[in-house]
Order: structure tokens, then C-alpha cells, then sequence
């Protein structure tokens, strides 16, 4: 931290006066006002006009100057009182205690009411020995990843912006500091929740509770499943929204890499992006964390770990909810919610509409083909989809070595009562993800101040299920290098 203060910028029409925090509205026990530290010779990296847009700022004002210090950490706009937020959780399965923002500074709420953050803008008092700051490489691949998930319609922070230094920021080796400007509707983490239970702060935890559940669950107050159980039905609520979002998570392939309590969203947000990866060949325990040398987050186990997680969430609440019986109860409705949910994924993917008797056997017989094979997951069904639409199989049958048993599942998916609808497909199946060859392209272009790379793979990522013409080469095959990328916790 620093105690110079940071200057503030000029007001002017295109940026809001008022930045309120219900954060700060709960009082000093959630929180530690500070401010960011500055960086030397700040640089745009990328912005987004459309999350400006979300957010309800001038993307005119976005670009500019000012917005580019007060998006480092260099200056604030009038009304904002930045702070970071104190909470708990367990990483890789045990209590680690109190955690925090330890690199991430909220500036506030934007006029659409959604909170915007700085990560990476300098130490704070939940540091824990750190230097709070982030690096260009994790910081762009935040940056990308968050869009990407928008654009494939799964729910996640955002990403305004990234801006750069020349500091240097010592990782592994000596690598530049960067910037990420990230918004959410919130920021609460189960581990908020678990920080003031495991303090048996119970007014406290009352108190967030409260505050979650009538900004963002109001009808968890007179739900008919819950009578005078408001807190049961909040558990329950957040359960469904976390069972919604695992199965977006493994219907697209996608790993997150660090599914610590911490990192769980209140929102079911896709929430911190670390070492995550889209999966290249299908590979049901693929583990994209280099740290994770147990596994506990490989790609199948991503849904019990989010129910595991839950259960710690219920935990906590415990206090709030009365009888364990109760709170085991509101957990009960995951097991059920996402199977549907994954299952609902996986019809869409195959152009179906409604279900039909045999569909499970349909699509579980696929995944251990695809799995069997190590076919690549995104083109598969991209071919898929343009397979439906044409008539023509070659090019999917192209992808599986063991064609006897695919043409045998292809004529039973084909012989289906209701024919696949390829345009749903199409909308289900995008032909673009951040893969991590592309993101590490990227990077390596942005390390030499060429941010051209960035740019063009937000475009593609924002609009993810469109064909894009000319741009081909981005949704091929990895190359053989980017099976020897590792990607770790260090950031």
C-alpha cells in the first residue's frame, strides 16, 4: 500500500459523480478503504466499448487519458472511494483462513449498477506477503477469457480493460505490470460468507446475507418451498445458479483451474480467471492447472467439487438456517439441477430441441467415443453442426479413427424421432474459444507492444458462433507446441 494520495481526476460529462459501494454500506468489518498504488508509464493494452456500454459509461471516454489512469490506479474520478473486501475460504480442499481482495481494488458501482474493480492495482492488508499486482500475460488472458465466456453465454465478470507498465513484477522469472478493469453485478464470494461464520460473527453474517438476498434473490424472502426459511431458500438459489453455470462450464469444455471457495461466485459468475483452458482433445480428466498435482480440479470433477463447495457454503449459513437437516435439504435440489441442465446442453448441441427416451444413452455414448479418441471437443461439433446442415459426414467421420463405431451412432442419432435442428446447433457450437495456444500468441505479441493480436481475438471471442470469413486459421488445430504450455496459479 501506499499513503500518497491519489490525485483525483477532472470531473467532466462523460463520466458519472457518484460511485456507491453496498459494500461500504455494511460497515468497516467487510472492508478496508486504501488507495490503489500508481504505476509508471501507463499503456492501453485493450478496452472494450461494449462492456463500457453494459456499464453504463461513455465508451467516447474510454480510450482517453484520464479514463486510462483511473483504469491503472493512477487517479480516481470524483465519489469514488476505493476499497478491498475481507473473506476466507479453503484452496485445494483445507481452511486456508482469512484470504481478501489482496491485488483487486473496488472503485465502486458504475450508473448500471454493477461493481468495477482494478486487479493488480498494489498491495492491500489482505496481501498475505504479496506484491498485489498482476502480469500482462495473466492479465490478458483474464481479459479475453471474460468476453469469451459472455459471448458463448455463460454467466461472467467482465472485462473493461487492460492497461500496462513497464514495472517489472517478479513471477518465475522478471515479467511488466498490467491492469485488469473488471465488473460484476457482485464480487461475493462464498467466502465471505465462510470468513464471518468461521468468526461466529453472526450479525455480520446476518447482515451480508440480508444484503445478498434482497438485492439479488428477493423472492428467496416469500419462497412457498421455504416458508420462514428465507436463508434455506437462498442456499437453494444459489445451488441452482451454481449447477446452471458447471453445466455451461462442461458442456463447452471448459476448465477452470482453481475452484477454491473463494472463487465461487454468489452469482453463479464464472469468477477469477487463473489457469483455466478450453480443452483441445477431449480429455474427461485433463487437469490445465500445472499447481493442481493432485487433480482435484480436473475437468470431471469440476461439478462434485462445485457441490462440495456448496456444502461448505452451507456451512457457513448454517448458523443463519437453524437445522443441518434443513440446509442438507436446500443443497438436495443440485443433484438434480444439473444433470438436467448438462443434459439440456448436450440436446442443444445436437440439435435437439426436446428430449426423447434414449437420448442419455445417445449422448453418453458419444462422450466416451469422443473420449476413447481424444477428438478435438470445438471442432467436433462445429463439424457436427455443419454435418446436420449439409448431409455431408465425411468431415466428422474425418475426426474419429474408429468410424464403425461412429457411423453406428450417427445412424441412431439420425434415426431419432425429431431430425436435429442444425441452426440450433450452430447457435450451440461456437467455432471460436480461447484456446491457449491463441491466448499465448497473443501474449507473446503483447510483450513486444503489439496489441494487434489481442484485438483481433476479442473480435472473434465477443461473436463466437459466427463463421467470421478469413479468420479460419484461429479456429483450426493447436499446433503441436501448445500441448507443452503450462499454465499455473502464479500470476
Amino acid at each position: 500500500m501506499t499513503d500518497t494520495a491519489i490525485p483525483p481526476a477532472s470531473a467532466n460529462a462523460a463520466t458519472p459523480t457518484a460511485w456507491p459501494s453496498r459494500l461500504a454500506d455494511l460497515g468497516p468489518a467487510f472492508f478496508t478503504h486504501l488507495q490503489p498504488t500508481p504505476l509508471p508509464q501507463a499503456h492501453w493494452v485493450a478496452h472494450s466499448p461494449a462492456v463500457a456500454r453494459s456499464l453504463g459509461l461513455d465508451p467516447g471516454w474510454l480510450g482517453s487519458e484520464e479514463a486510462l489512469q483511473v483504469l491503472t490506479g493512477n487517479a480516481l474520478l470524483p465519489g469514488m472511494k476505493p476499497l478491498a473486501s475481507v473473506y476466507s475460504g479453503h484452496q485445494f480442499g483445507v481452511w486456508a483462513g482469512q484470504l481478501g481482495d489482496g491485488r483487486a481494488i473496488l472503485l465502486g458501482e458504475t450508473p448500471a449498477g454493477h461493481e468495477l474493480q482494478l486487479k493488480g492495482s498494489g498491495r492491500t492488508p489482505y496481501s498475505r506477503g504479496g506484491d498485489g499486482r498482476a502480469v500482462l500475460r495473466s492479465s490478458i488472458r483474464e481479459f479475453l477469457c471474460s468476453e469469451a465466456m459472455h459471448g458463448l453465454g455463460i454467466p461472467s465478470s467482465r472485462a473493461l480493460s487492460v492497461t500496462g507498465s513497464p514495472a517489472p513484477v517478479r513471477r518465475e522469472t522478471i515479467e511488466t505490470a498490467a491492469v485488469v478493469a473488471r465488473s460484476a453485478p457482485s464480487f461475493i464470494r462464498f467466502g465471505h460468507f465462510e470468513h464471518f461464520a468461521a468468526r461466529n460473527d453472526l450479525v455480520s453474517l446476518r447482515q451480508l446475507a440480508d444484503q445478498v438476498m434482497d438485492q439479488h434473490f428477493p423472492a428467496c424472502r416469500t419462497h412457498p418451498r421455504w416458508p420462514g426459511q428465507p436463508y434455506a431458500a437462498l442456499l437453494e438459489a444459489v445451488s441452482e445458479r451454481t449447477a446452471h453455470l458447471l453445466a455451461q462450464w462442461q458442456a463447452v469444455g471448459f476448465c477452470h483451474g482453481v475452484m477454491n471457495t473463494d472463487n465461487m461466485s454468489i452469482l453463479g459468475l464464472t469468477l477469477d480467471y487463473g489457469p483455466f483452458q478450453f480443452l483441445d482433445g477431449f480429455d474427461p480428466g485433463h487437469v490445465c492447472n500445472h499447481s493442481d498435482t493432485q487433480g482435484r480440479y480436473a475437468h470431471n470433477k469440476q461439478p462434485n467439487i462445485a457441490y462440495w463447495n456448496l456444502f461448505c457454503l452451507a456451512q457457513a449459513l448454517l448458523p443463519l438456517i437453524g437445522e443441518e437437516d434443513t440446509a442438507v435439504a436446500a443443497l438436495e435440489s443440485y443433484k438434480t439441477v444439473y444433470p438436467a441442465a448438462f443434459e439440456a446442453c448436450l440436446r442443444a448441441k445436437l440439435g435437439w430441441h426436446q428430449g426423447a427416451e434414449g437420448d442419455t444413452e445417445l449422448i453418453e455414448t458419444l462422450l466416451q467415443l469422443l473420449a476413447r479418441h481424444r477428438v478435438d471437443y470445438t471442432i467436433f461439433w462445429r463439424r457436427l453442426s455443419h454435418a446436420v446442415a449439409s448431409g455431408d459426414f465425411e468431415p466428422v467421420r474425418d475426426l474419429i479413427l474408429d468410424r464403425d463405431a461412429f457411423d453406428d451412432w450417427r445412424q441412431r442419432y439420425l434415426a431419432r424421432a425429431q431430425a436435429p435442428d442444425a441452426a440450433l446447433m450452430l447457435r450451440s457450437n461456437p467455432k471460436f474459444v480461447l484456446r491457449n495456444h491463441l491466448g499465448e500468441q497473443a501474449i507473446r505479441k503483447a510483450q513486444n507492444q503489439d496489441f494487434s493480436e489481442v484485438q483481433t481475438l476479442l473480435k472473434l471471442l465477443e461473436r463466437p458462433f459466427e463463421e467470421h470469413p478469413g479468420f479460419e486459421a484461429y479456429a483450426d488445430f493447436p499446433p503441436d507446441w501448445a500441448s507443452s504450455i503450462e499454465i499455473s496459479c502464479s500470476s
